[in-house]
């Protein structure tokens, strides 16, 4: 989703600005960082996962303002994307999987959960499904599932023909509005018309083939998200991925469309929380089993 996005990026006043891994732009927004723990069973103790925010595309982690301001007691992380905003100097992506090694490097050792928007919900449920020992649980908000033949057809081709900057304002347009265009600044317009080729590649990438994941072999929990007054697409992909993994969570965000982080970020905080005590209750849960002989 092209967010409108916010000056002076998300961060409170002790965020902190880093470059990792090759070049990625990551901003780690603190919070709450203490002993910060629940009970789990058998006298141990689960952390709470920090919290990793994955924008849409022609976006950038700053879209996330509204959202971090409301997150202050959990420890969050939001980064730009490779080809966009400040990680715009980096190889561009091939394909989703460089979006997932590039998450799940940022998540490290964990333990994290990752909650993604839009195109950032497929890079997150890719990189919970690559790597379930670090990712607690996974949010996604309206992900894109171009490989299903209702999703509107638009061919690899078509995308990768246009010139990017004029595809990138296009698209802009079309999911914010031409008054969205027109109020940024030209600088802004500039900023996305530079983030065209990222947005290309992976809008092409996910044409040209079939799904670049297997979601029922996720093994960690899944929350969804969706607006109340998204497009017809947007809210059957969110029906497809439920029916997929049975024990995912569908939560409705009454009032929003796509671009619910900036329209609606109280309740988008809520749904991030969510996903928080999932990963929670899963981590309780697996330190009360019995241990296997």
């Amino acid at each position: 989703m092209a967010g409108v996005g916010e000056p002076g990026g998300p961060g409170t006043g002790s965020a902190r600005v880093s470059a990792r891994p090759g070049g990625l732009h990551v901003v780690d927004h603190g919070g709450d960082r203490s002993a910060h723990h629940v009970r789990a069973g058998r006298g141990t103790e689960a952390a709470t996962p920090t919290v990793v925010l994955v924008h849409g595309s022609l976006d950038r982690g700053a879209s996330f303002a509204r959202t971090v301001r409301r997150l202050g007691d959990l420890h969050v992380v939001t980064y730009d994307r490779r080809g966009y905003h400040h990680s715009r100097a980096m190889p561009l992506a091939r394909c989703l999987d460089d979006h997932v090694a590039d998450l799940v490097a940022v998540v490290g050792d964990g333990p994290a959960v990752v909650v993604g928007h839009s195109y950032g919900g497929d890079v997150a449920l890719g990189a919970a499904i690559a790597a379930p020992d670090v990712i607690g649980a996974v949010g996604a908000y309206e992900p894109p599932l171009p490989w299903f033949e209702w999703w509107p057809r638009r061919s690899a081709s078509s995308i990768t023909d246009e010139d990017p900057a004029t595809f990138a304002e296009g698209f802009f347009r079309r999911v914010v509005g031409d008054a969205g265009w027109d109020r940024l600044s030209d600088q802004a317009r500039a900023d996305r018309h530079a983030d065209g080729p990222a947005l290309v590649a992976e809008l092409a990438d996910l044409r040209q083939h079939g799904p670049p994941f297997d979601v029922t072999t996720l093994r960690v929990p899944l929350v969804l998200g969706r607006g109340g007054q998204s497009v017809p697409h947007h809210r059957r992909a969110v029906d497809a991925l439920s029916e997929l993994v049975p024990d995912a969570e569908v939560i409705e965000i009454p009032g929003s469309a796509h671009g619910a982080p900036l329209s609606h970020p109280d309740a988008f905080a809520a749904f991030v929380r969510r996903v928080v005590e999932r990963a929670m209750g899963a981590a309780r849960r697996g330190s009360a089993a019995p241990a296997q002989a």
